[in-house]
């Protein structure tokens, strides 16, 4: 059984800074791409970053030059750190893994980012 946990989110203002963590358990984060995404209320979900599992990083324009995705092997986790926050960023953020070759196969929960003017 695949599960996926994100942490790390919360209250901010904007400029401000979060780090957002997604821990997995029954699969491996390094052999698959992991992708965070996010959903704003009354919006459709749009996808902020992904990490293959080459380490190839791809961004959405809204956060390039502002977010970083990364992977921990050892930890297997996936991290987000987002900086230059802006209250448009505010959303449920959720990471979502590929498994066997299934994109976004399984997802996490979703931790709430909300950013202050």
């Amino acid at each position: 059984q695949v599960q996926l946990v994100e942490s790390g989110g919360g209250l901010v203002q904007a400029g401000g800074s979060l780090r957002l963590s997604c821990s997995a358990s029954g699969t491996i984060f390094s052999i698959e791409t992991v992708a965070w995404h996010r959903q704003a209320p009354g919006k459709q979900r749009e996808l902020v970053a992904t990490i293959t599992s080459s380490g190839r990083t791809n961004y959405a324009d809204s956060v390039k030059g502002r977010f970083t995705i990364s992977r921990d092997n050892a930890k297997n986790t996936v991290a987000l750190q987002m900086n230059s926050l802006k209250p448009e960023d505010t959303a449920v953020y959720y990471c979502a893994t590929s498994y066997y070759g299934t994109v976004n196969r399984f997802w996490g929960q979703g931790t709430q980012v909300t950013v202050s003017s």
